[in-house]
C-alpha cells in the first residue's frame, strides 16, 4: 500500500513537471526559446541525456533543428525519408522506439532502409543507445518531430514515457504553430501598412501582397522591387507609395545633378554607401540632404550625423536602390556612369591595365572595377543604338578566353569586341545590376529590363536575357527595344497587289487581319501600319501588347503582365467591355486567345494580331489544330499576310549585272516555270544585282531590311476550304489562285526591281 501511494505521489509529482513546462512552451515567444533554451529543461522529465526538437520544412522535404555549440548555434538537417530515426517518425507518422541505435537488426525490423548516422556521435564523442521519436501534427500537418536520446539509466523508454512524450509532441505542435501564424500575421500587417497607397488605388491586393511576401527572391532584391518586377506594380506608384509612407520626398535619378564638394564625399568611401544605401545629395540653405533607402532608419541618421557634425539639420529623402546606386558612380566617378566619349578600345586598354581579379572572387569585384566596367558597357549599349543594332550578344567562354561581343545588324550577327577574359563575370554582372537582377545567382536564366536613360544620355530601353552556359558562366542577350513611331504604310514595301487587298481588309468593319512570321521578322511594325490607316479621330482602337515597342497618338495601348495574370486574353475580354471599334493583340499565343479574338471579330470588330508561323496556308491548319471552330474562323477571316526580312542591297554600292542562263533558268524554276509566265517579266530582260562593299554600308554590301511578304485572302472558296479543314496543299493552290505570290515568289520579284539579292532571298524563304 505504501509502494502504491509513494508511486502515485511520484506520478503527480512528474505531472506537475510536465504541466509546468508545458505552460513554459505556450508562454514562448519565438521558436528560438523553445528550440535552444527550454528544450533542455523538458529532457529532465524523461530522465534522459540530450533532446532534440525538428521541425519540418515540407517544401524542401527536411527536418531541421537547433543546437548549441560552445558559444555558437548550429544547424541539423535531416531529409525527410526511411533511412534516418527522426525522418521515418516524420515520414510515416509512427513512434519509433530503439532499444539501441547501433544494433542494425533492430533498426532492419522497424524499416528495411533505416539507418543510424554515426556521424555526429564521432564528431562529438556522444554515444546514441535508446533513442524515442515522436511525430508532432498539428489538424493533420507535420510540424515536425520530438527525438529524446539515452535514459540515464540505461534503461529503454517505458510506455509512460511515450505516453507523455506525445503529449508533449501535441503542446509543442500547437505552440509552435500559434508562434508561426503570430508572426505571419504581424508580417502581413507591417506589409500593409508600408503598402497602404498601392492597397487603397487597387493597384494590388492582400493576395498579390500574400504572393509577392512568399516570393523566393525577396531576401535579395526586397519586397519593393518583387512587386515591381514580378506584379506589374510600376515605379511611379511605387515612388508615390513610400513617399507617403516615409511622409516625405522621393527622388528618381537626375544624371545632370552637380555633385557636392569633394570635402563632403572624400569623409565616406562609395563602397561603404553602397552596403547601407545612402549618399549625400545636396546642400540648401545651411542644410545636407541624404538620400537614402529607408528614411525613417534613426541608427542611419545617427550615424550621419556623427560623420557630419557642422551640420545642424539634416534632410533624409527616399529613394529607390538602383537610383541610389547611379548617384554615388555620378558623384564619385564625377559622371563616369553616363560617359560613353572616347573608343571600345581605350576602355578595353583600361580594362588590361587593371590587377587582374581572382575569378571565383569576380563578382563581388564588380563596384572596384566599378568607373571602367560602367564605362564599357554602356559604350556597348550607345554604339548598339547608334549602329541600329537589333539584339547585342555577350558571350564569355571557359579558362583564358576572351569575352566576345557580337551585334545583330539587319538580322545577321558579327563580332563587335572581344574583351579580356578576367571580365567574364564582372560585365554580366554589371548589366544584371542595371535591370535589377540577383547579380548572385548564376544556375538559372534570369531576365529582366534596362532603362537606359538612367544610365546614358540615350532615351532606350533593352530587355535583358541571362543564359547559364558550361563553366558557371552566363550568356547575355540584350535585345534593343525600338520605339517611335510606325513605318508609313506605303513604304512597307508591299507589292501593288498586296498594298491594295491588305489596305481593303484594314478598312473593313470587322473581321479577322493576321500577320504571321517568326520571331524579329517585323510582324509588329506592319500590325502598327496598317493600323495607321485607319486610325483617325473617330475610330476607338484598343491594343494589348508585350511589350509597347512602338507608340501611336490616338491608340489606347496596353502592356500585359502575364506574371499577375493579366494576359492577351484577359486583355482582350477587358477591352471588349470597353467600347472598342478595332482591337490589336499583339500574338494569339494559345486557345483561348484566338477563341475570343474569333468571337470578337464575328461580334463587329476589327481585330488584329500575329501568330508565330512559317507561311499564310500553313496558318490556317495551326489554328484549326488549336481547336478552333472551322465556321466561326471562316466567317472571320479577312486575310493572313505572312512576313519575312531581308537584307536590302546598298543603294550606293550595289552592282549590276546580267545573269547567266543558268541563273536564269534556276530563277524560273524556283518561282514556278508557269507562275513566272504569267509576270510577263522576259527572261532575256532580267537583270539582278550583288553586294559590292562600301563605307557607307561598313563593306558589307547591304544597309538595311525589306519585306517579304504573302499574302492569303478570305475568298468564299477559302471559306470553304476552312469549314472542310482541307490539306495545307490544297488551301495554298486556292491562295495562288487567288492572286497570292508565295514568299520566295516575292523575293524573287525584288531582286529583280535591284532591292536585294537571291542569296538572301534563299537564306529566308524555302517557297
Amino acid at each position: 500500500m505504501a509502494q502504491e501511494m509513494d508511486a502515485l505521489k511520484q506520478q503527480l509529482e512528474y505531472r506537475k513537471r510536465l504541466m509546468d513546462k508545458i505552460n513554459e512552451i505556450h508562454s514562448a515567444d519565438n521558436l528560438g526559446t523553445i528550440l535552444l533554451h527550454i528544450k533542455d529543461s523538458i529532457a529532465a522529465l524523461f530522465n534522459a541525456e540530450r533532446i532534440t526538437i525538428y521541425l519540418a520544412d515540407s517544401k524542401r522535404n527536411l527536418l531541421i533543428s537547433k543546437v548549441m555549440s560552445g558559444s555558437e548555434v548550429q544547424q541539423i538537417v535531416v531529409p525527410i525519408s526511411d533511412a534516418s530515426l527522426s525522418g521515418y517518425c516524420a515520414l510515416t507518422g509512427t513512434v519509433v522506439n530503439v532499444k539501441d541505435a547501433y544494433d542494425a537488426h533492430e533498426l532492419r525490423m522497424i524499416g528495411s532502409n533505416l539507418k543510424f548516422d554515426l556521424s555526429w556521435d564521432q564528431k562529438t564523442g556522444f554515444r546514441s543507445k535508446q533513442v524515442l521519436c515522436v511525430p508532432m501534427k498539428f489538424q493533420k500537418t507535420l510540424i515536425g518531430v520530438v527525438q529524446v536520446i539515452n535514459r540515464k539509466d540505461d534503461a529503454p523508454f517505458t510506455n509512460t514515457d511515450i505516453s507523455y512524450a506525445m503529449e508533449l509532441a501535441t503542446s509543442l505542435s500547437i505552440a509552435i504553430h500559434n508562434i508561426y501564424r503570430l508572426s505571419v500575421t504581424s508580417k502581413i500587417i507591417r506589409q500593409k501598412s508600408r503598402y497602404n497607397y498601392l492597397l487603397d488605388k487597387d493597384i494590388i491586393d492582400d493576395k498579390v501582397l500574400e504572393k509577392a511576401s512568399t516570393h523566393p527572391d525577396v531576401a535579395k532584391i526586397g519586397m519593393d522591387n518583387v512587386l515591381m518586377r514580378e506584379f506589374g506594380v510600376s515605379r511611379e506608384d511605387m515612388a508615390k507609395n513610400l513617399s507617403f509612407y516615409f511622409g516625405g520626398e522621393f527622388v528618381d535619378y537626375d544624371p545632370a545633378s552637380p555633385p557636392l564638394d569633394d570635402e563632403i564625399l572624400r569623409r565616406v568611401k562609395p563602397e561603404r554607401l553602397v552596403k547601407e544605401w545612402w549618399v549625400p545629395y545636396k546642400i540648401e540653405n545651411g542644410i545636407l540632404h541624404i538620400i537614402m533607402d529607408d528614411p525613417t532608419d534613426l541608427a542611419r541618421h545617427d550615424m550621419i550625423k556623427f560623420i557630419y557634425p557642422e551640420y545642424k539639420r539634416i534632410s533624409c529623402i527616399g529613394a529607390f536602390r538602383d537610383d541610389i546606386q547611379s548617384y554615388i558612380n555620378l558623384f564619385y566617378h564625377h559622371g563616369a556612369s553616363v560617359a560613353v566619349a572616347g573608343s571600345i578600345n581605350d576602355l578595353i586598354s583600361k580594362l588590361d591595365a587593371a590587377d587582374e581579379p581572382e575569378i571565383e572572387n569576380e563578382s563581388q569585384k564588380v563596384s572596384e572595377q566599378d568607373s571602367v566596367i560602367v564605362q564599357l558597357v554602356n559604350k556597348i549599349i550607345t554604339d548598339a543604338v547608334q549602329g541600329k543594332v537589333s539584339d547585342i550578344h555577350i558571350e564569355p567562354f571557359p579558362g583564358k578566353e576572351d569575352v566576345r561581343v557580337r551585334m545583330r545588324v539587319d538580322g545577321r550577327c558579327k563580332v563587335y569586341q572581344m574583351i579580356p577574359y578576367k571580365y567574364k563575370y564582372a560585365i554580366p554582372s554589371r548589366i544584371k545590376i542595371m535591370c535589377g537582377l540577383d547579380i548572385s545567382e548564376r544556375r538559372k536564366p534570369q531576365d529582366g529590363k534596362i532603362d537606359f536613360k538612367k544610365f546614358g544620355p540615350i532615351d532606350v530601353e533593352l530587355r535583358v536575357a541571362t543564359v547559364p552556359t558550361a563553366g558557371q558562366l552566363e550568356d547575355v542577350v540584350l535585345r534593343v527595344l525600338a520605339s517611335g513611331e510606325p513605318i508609313p504604310f506605303d513604304k512597307l514595301g508591299l507589292t501593288d497587289r498586296n498594298r491594295r487587298e491588305l489596305e481593303a481588309c484594314v478598312k473593313q468593319p470587322y473581321g479577322l487581319v493576321l500577320v504571321v512570321g517568326p520571331t524579329g521578322s517585323g510582324k509588329t511594325t506592319t500590325l502598327h501600319s496598317a493600323i495607321s490607316v485607319i486610325n483617325t479621330v473617330d475610330t476607338k482602337i484598343w491594343t494589348a501588347e508585350d511589350p509597347v515597342e512602338i507608340t501611336q497618338r490616338g491608340l489606347r495601348q496596353v502592356q500585359v503582365h502575364p506574371k499577375i495574370g493579366f494576359t492577351f486574353a484577359a486583355a482582350l475580354r477587358s477591352f471588349l467591355r470597353a467600347d472598342p471599334d478595332v482591337i490589336m493583340v499583339g500574338e494569339m499565343r494559345d486557345q483561348e486567345t484566338a477563341e475570343i479574338g474569333v468571337e470578337s471579330s464575328l461580334t463587329g470588330h476589327l481585330v488584329f494580331s500575329t501568330l508565330h508561323t512559317n507561311n499564310a496556308p500553313e496558318t490556317i491548319t495551326r489554328l484549326l489544330d488549336m481547336e478552333l471552330d472551322p465556321f466561326n474562323f471562316s466567317d472571320a477571316i479577312l486575310c493572313i499576310l505572312a512576313q519575312r526580312l531581308a537584307r536590302r542591297l546598298c543603294a550606293d554600292c550595289k552592282q549590276e549585272y546580267k545573269p547567266s542562263d543558268k541563273e536564269i533558268e534556276d530563277i524560273t524554276l524556283e518561282y514556278g516555270v508557269e507562275d513566272f509566265k504569267r509576270t510577263g517579266i522576259n527572261p532575256a530582260d532580267i537583270r539582278l544585282y550583288k553586294a559590292n562593299g562600301c563605307p557607307r554600308c561598313g563593306d558589307s554590301g547591304y544597309k538595311g531590311r525589306l519585306g517579304l511578304h504573302e499574302l492569303l485572302l478570305g475568298t468564299d472558296a477559302m471559306k470553304a476550304l476552312i469549314k472542310r479543314k482541307s490539306e495545307i496543299e490544297l488551301i495554298r493552290k486556292q491562295a495562288v489562285a487567288d492572286g497570292m505570290t508565295t514568299l520566295k515568289q516575292d523575293g524573287i520579284l525584288k531582286c529583280i526591281q535591284g532591292l536585294t539579292d537571291l542569296k538572301e532571298v534563299r537564306k529566308v524563304c524555302i517557297k
